[in-house]
């Protein structure tokens, strides 16, 4: 059953409201800028409850104001209840057009029986209004209280997830982050003791205005505390967006020769390249555009790396394969780096998900899937 959150319910309100200003907000904010366009639809906030929880139906109980003119010149000549008449008449027609919305084969959003009031008003926030006020009920589907996600906890060989908007040790007056820590359950979170290289948090504004961390492509940076928990082979996830469109790294391994690095070019594609000491692999995703939101995915499997790139109405993939590459090489030795000393990161990053492992198709969508629902990327 699709999901319907509150926003995409208003969202339809607003839409179908074609004769004046349609606004979220309650009764006090009423032309409180003096420059409302009437006939004025107002959405309340809602409650709502979820009589059924598995089923993941939720009950909206909305009110919804429609207010119009009615000047002191126009009182002699109409009549109160014509006005509150043809306010109403468009109330319902109103009424009407987002019903029709929903009446498509898989219905979203339905309203319930016995539930529509209908409340007459005057002199509402000044005295030249006329108003009218419906209560109402709709059905909408929500999400469920059964447990049927899949989070990148739920599938094996998980050895760090790193969440902008958990685990993080930031002074609030300056946003500065000094810790990140893992929800894998590996304890391989992030440090930086060092101010002048603190990343900043921010709790919105991010993909989907959701928690965002902001590198500022001169200073900023993470040494992780353990070393990079990756022996031969890995499957690697991102959400991000790069501000610069210059060289920068995301997460940069070196030692002894042997090296990850996976970054975004000077022209904002993703490029991965893997080197085993002696012959590297490296891929650039021509196509893809870092300065969007977009999840990364990149994956080392039997001497080839796969870089994916997914993105609003963009979905790329493409691979490079090296014989000569040696696939037992492993790169848990040493510290690993968000951002770096040489390319550094010039943008948001919101997700990093490192599974020690060759994650299969359907894992892969399952946490593309989660990231998706999360952040609305594509």
């Amino acid at each position: 059953m699709a999901i319907t959150r509150l926003k995409d319910i208003v969202t339809v309100f607003e839409n179908k409201w074609t004769f004046g200003d349609a606004k979220f907000g309650y009764d006090g904010e009423v032309n409180e800028s003096h420059s409302t366009q009437y006939p004025l639809l107002l959405i309340n906030p809602p409650l709502s409850t979820m009589p059924e929880i598995y089923s993941g139906r939720e009950e909206y109980e909305f009110e919804i104001n429609f207010y119009n003119l009615y000047p002191q010149a126009a009182q002699s000549a109409v009549t109160l209840q014509h006005r509150w008449d043809n306010l109403q008449d468009l109330a319902m027609e109103w009424f009407d057009m987002v019903l029709k919305n929903y009446q498509d084969n898989v219905v979203d959003v339905y309203l319930n029986d016995e539930s529509i009031e209908i409340e007459r008003v005057k002199e509402v926030a000044n005295d030249r209004l006329v108003q009218i006020k419906f209560t109402f009920t709709m059905s909408a589907f929500s999400k469920c209280f059964r447990p049927v996600s899949t989070y990148p906890s739920d599938i094996a060989n998980l050895v760090t997830w790193l969440r902008a908007d958990s685990g993080l040790t930031f002074d609030i007056p300056t946003k500065k982050i000094s810790a990140w820590a893992d929800y894998s359950g590996s304890n391989n979170g992030l440090v930086q003791a060092t101010k002048s290289k603190q990343p900043l948090r921010y709790g919105y504004d991010g993909a989907n205005d959701k928690a965002r961390i902001e590198f500022n492509g001169t200073t900023d940076l993470f040494t992780s505390v353990n070393n990079l928990p990756i022996t031969s082979q890995f499957t690697i996830f991102q959400v991000s967006k790069n501000n610069g469109n210059t060289d920068a790294n995301i997460l940069s391994y070196a030692n002894a020769g042997k090296s990850i690095r996976l970054s975004y070019t000077s022209d904002s594609e993703l490029l991965a390249a893997v080197s085993d000491g002696t012959t590297s692999i490296n891929v650039t995703l021509t196509g893809s555009n870092a300065s969007n939101y977009h999840i990364g995915t990149y994956k080392l499997h039997n001497k080839r790396l796969y870089v994916d790139y997914d993105s609003l109405g963009s979905s790329l993939s493409t691979s490079v394969q090296e014989s000569g590459y040696d696939n037992s090489t492993t790169f848990n030795d040493a510290a690993y780096t968000i951002s770096s000393t040489t390319n550094y990161l010039k943008g948001n990053l919101q997700e990093f998900i490192i599974f020690n492992s060759v994650l299969s198709a359907a894992e892969i969508a399952n946490v593309k899937s989660y990231l998706n629902t999360k952040y609305k990327i594509y």
